[in-house]
């Protein structure tokens, strides 16, 4: 079952058959339950078409292809429910021999290559390419105890025992090796002219099949990120109560806990060079706040138009009706300043907690995409009221759910428990370009909060929890309510199953990291 797949290829397919699943689900059969399986009628079940999906000229490795599996009668006499569960083990071990030949890549044709090693010095070796070896070394041990479980036993008896142990015991490394991404990011950028002659033909080599060096170099992240999300599948078809059940917790657990320290790890070394960088610009008039703490981190900035004057001035000329501010929001401070040159001049401060807004209907063109921003206790000790006005519709909506996260949003979020709610499936990915955004892969699931009529919306990803704006064009709606409740019912099942008294310590899951801050790796998986 070895393939040619590169884990580049493998896990873009392997996406984009999870998005043509659900959208045989959501249009083709809109009145069936996600939940069913094969009838005397004919209709399939979703597992069906998901094995017919992967069974394409396209298609990855199937476990029910094999032929050992079909030389030993076990498909007719598995029940339909194992079949699944194998084909959702299987993909675990097949998705990690691909990333492996894509790692052994990255160090035969990249890492060993005298002419690349030849264009840097040693610490920029070290910069470009971390403790990868470590990495490798970590991800072969994992892959031989896989293939060891599939050698021993065409019927997979449990693959998330073995995730367990080596996610606790030799996966570490991923985080010293994501961490260190920020410094790859900057020397593969700062590299000299024969470096980058070097590395552009080397990209140019049919080996890699028209795959940028970088595509390489973030697969660390990418694949440990993956990897979680497919032990959660395997948890989602896992007997309520059983050995799989709790071995799969087990493993999620400890991958969750090292995607934290990825993020964690990765926000924290960004944090504070931007802290420093924005006090730099910074001019107090009156009072000084310290800007700089470990527990402070930028969430949104931007210039504004502030409404000068009273009411009764609305009649005035546009151009003096308002007056550009420049506002810094941290996840606890905001700071209203006014820019001057490369300077901005700090005229008012509050605490995040005491902020309020208030949208303004649309009161003719001068006063569209308007909000009321209240400082319920300003540096002065006064409540103050500040009309903006914003560039766009979505800008303004942006504005005020990062100004005051509690408000209510156009929809509800998961963790309301709500019947039913609008959710979206991203067909394409989307790399964050701004802190109140969220990064997308294809595949990813999502509740929506908010949406705009110029073209974004605010979601909340089922399997994690985050939040934040992105393109409205990189996601499609989720049509079909049975579907809907179906990704619902999977996302609590996970969350219940931490809650179950299984294993003790802080809730993980569907709800962790809520309002967690986005870090910059090149992008996620």
């Amino acid at each position: 079952w070895r393939f040619s797949f590169l884990y580049q290829e493998y896990r873009d397919t392997s996406k984009q058959q999870e998005i043509e699943q659900r959208r045989q689900r959501d249009n083709l059969f809109p009145g069936v339950n996600a939940g069913t399986v094969v009838t005397d009628s004919g209709v399939m079940s979703p597992p069906v078409l998901q094995l017919q999906l992967r069974n394409s000229a396209q298609s990855l490795t199937l476990w029910q292809n094999l032929e050992a599996v079909q030389a030993s009668g076990l498909l007719t006499q598995l029940p339909h429910k194992e079949i699944i569960m194998q084909e959702a083990m299987f993909e675990l071990v097949t998705s990690e021999a691909s990333y492996y030949k894509s790692l052994e890549i990255l160090e035969t044709h990249f890492l060993r290559n005298p002419v690349l090693v030849n264009t840097l010095s040693q610490s920029d070796m070290h910069f470009l390419f971390s403790n990868i070896e470590e990495v490798m070394k970590a991800s072969e041990r994992f892959l031989m105890d896989l293939e060891h479980r599939i050698e021993k036993s065409i019927l997979i008896s449990d693959v998330c025992d073995i995730v367990y142990y080596h996610a606790a015991n030799h996966f570490n490394v991923f985080i010293t090796y994501v961490i260190n991404q920020a410094y790859q990011e900057k020397n593969y950028r700062q590299g000299n002219q024969q470096f980058r002659d070097t590395m552009a033909a080397l990209e140019n080599h049919p080996r890699v099949r028209g795959l940028s060096f970088t595509s390489f170099l973030i697969l660390p992240f990418q694949r440990i990120t993956r990897l979680k999300l497919l032990v959660q599948n395997i948890l989602k078809k896992a007997e309520e109560n059983s050995d799989r059940e709790a071995n799969a917790i087990k493993a999620h657990q400890e991958l969750e806990k090292i995607v934290k320290e990825c993020n964690e790890g990765v926000r924290k070394m960004g944090r504070t060079e931007e802290l420093i960088s924005i006090e730099k610009t910074l001019e107090f008039k009156s009072k000084s706040v310290p800007i700089i703490s470990h527990s402070r981190w930028l969430l949104k900035k931007g210039e504004l138009q502030l409404m000068g004057g009273p009411k009764s001035t609305r009649t005035m000329r546009s151009r003096k009706l308002y007056q550009p501010v420049y506002l810094f929001l941290f996840n606890n401070l905001l700071l209203v300043t006014k820019r001057s040159g490369d300077k901005f001049q700090v005229i008012d401060s509050c605490t995040r907690a005491m902020l309020r807004t208030e949208d303004l209907e649309d009161q003719g063109q001068q006063l569209a995409n308007v909000f009321n921003l209240k400082l319920l206790e300003n540096q002065d000790e006064r409540q103050v009221n500040y009309m903006l006005k914003t560039s766009s519709m979505s800008d303004k909506l942006r504005w005020m759910c990062a100004l005051t996260p509690n408000r209510r949003t156009r929809f509800m979020s998961t963790s309301t428990h709500q019947a039913d709610s609008p959710q979206v499936q991203c067909i394409q990915s989307y790399t964050a370009q701004e802190p109140d955004e969220l990064s997308t892969e294809m595949a990813d699931i999502l509740n929506l909060l908010e949406r705009t009529d110029d073209g974004w919306m605010m979601g909340e990803r089922l399997h994690d929890g985050e939040r934040g704006w992105f393109p409205s064009r990189v996601a499609e709606e989720i049509q079909n309510k049975e579907v809907r409740a179906q990704n619902l019912r999977e996302a609590f099942r996970i969350q219940q199953a931490y809650e179950s008294g299984l294993h003790s310590g802080a809730k993980i899951g569907v709800r962790a990291g809520r309002h967690a801050p986005k870090g910059s790796i090149f992008s996620k998986s």
